[in-house]
């Protein structure tokens, strides 16, 4: 009985009403994404409105979803502490080209909630379209909630497929490598972009959080691997990522890549730790994309 009670409660979460937001922004907006992660004088597409070939980096599509994302309700859960909440996995489907400014619009619900035992497993899903109702962006964002779990539902996720996918990393040498050291303000540059946690600007928050400095946010290096890929392999339609560790400011980046069919299987470390960061990693390629290698 306990068990249908807590599924009921999912049931009722789910039809919360969430309002949707609105993004507006310009190119100034999309070159600060792109220096955010990584991008520099020299990749005029990227950093120059007046390049003929100026566009955002794929994965600038996690921002205009960012305000929808968060106003998903997760506090119907028991034991519900947001300081216990750690950002699990991202998926990103880019639907049409992305302009370069004008005003998008997200509606968020939530997709799935999973009872891991000592947490619960919440995924939720933001459509971001144009004001003529076209999809631009699909995201699926999945955040573990500490302490919130043992209600009962249900344990095993299911099949989103490409946004589900193991993308077990495949047992031969990389068909790409890249290596791109983060700078010390990175975190203090992502975040002007629209993720203003003071985890990643705050010491003393950071300390909070059990870290000794603040911490890169995982979109920033998530987006950073996401151009690597774009950088050897060319377009991407999907991409989608599971964070598996922290990244400081000013470490190295090392992105490795292997291409199996239209999918770049990826799996991005810090240097410095040998620490794996971003785990069952995978982008679709586009239609027509050829690898840069």
């Amino acid at each position: 009985m306990a068990s249908e009670q807590e599924a009921q409660i999912v049931l009722e979460a789910k039809k919360l009403p969430v309002s949707p937001t609105t993004y507006t922004y310009t190119e100034r907006d999309v070159i600060l994404y792109n220096l955010g992660i990584g991008a520099t004088e020299k990749d005029l597409q990227w950093t120059y409105e007046g390049d003929d070939d100026f566009s955002a980096i794929p994965t600038f599509g996690v921002i205009p979803q960012m305000d929808a994302m968060s106003s998903v309700p997760m506090d119907f859960l028991p034991n519900f502490n947001p300081a216990k909440l750690l950002h699990g996995e991202q998926y990103l489907s880019i639907k049409a080209p992305v302009p370069t400014s004008g005003e998008l619009i997200s509606t968020a619900r939530l997709l799935e909630v999973l009872d891991k035992g000592k947490a619960a497993a919440v995924t939720s899903i933001v459509e971001t379209r144009d004001t003529s109702g076209k999809l631009i962006f699909e995201n699926q964002s999945t955040v573990f909630i500490r302490g919130a779990g043992g209600f009962g539902g249900r344990r095993n996720a299911s099949d989103r497929g490409p946004a589900s996918a193991a993308n077990d990393v495949p047992k031969r040498a990389p068909d790409a490598v890249v290596e791109e050291q983060t700078s010390a303000s990175q975190a203090a540059l992502y975040r002007l972009s629209g993720d203003l946690n003071p985890l990643h600007i705050l010491p003393e928050f950071a300390a909070i959080g059990g870290f000794n400095k603040p911490i890169l946010h995982g979109l920033c290096f998530m987006g950073i691997s996401g151009k690597h890929v774009f950088q050897k392999f060319g377009a991407f339609q999907d991409i989608k990522v599971r964070f598996a560790g922290v990244v400081y400011p000013g470490e190295t980046l090392v992105t490795q890549m292997w291409k199996e069919g239209n999918k770049v299987i990826f799996s991005t470390k810090v240097k410095e730790r040998d620490s794996v960061v971003l785990a069952a990693a995978a982008a679709t390629l586009a239609t027509g994309s050829k690898a840069k290698l």
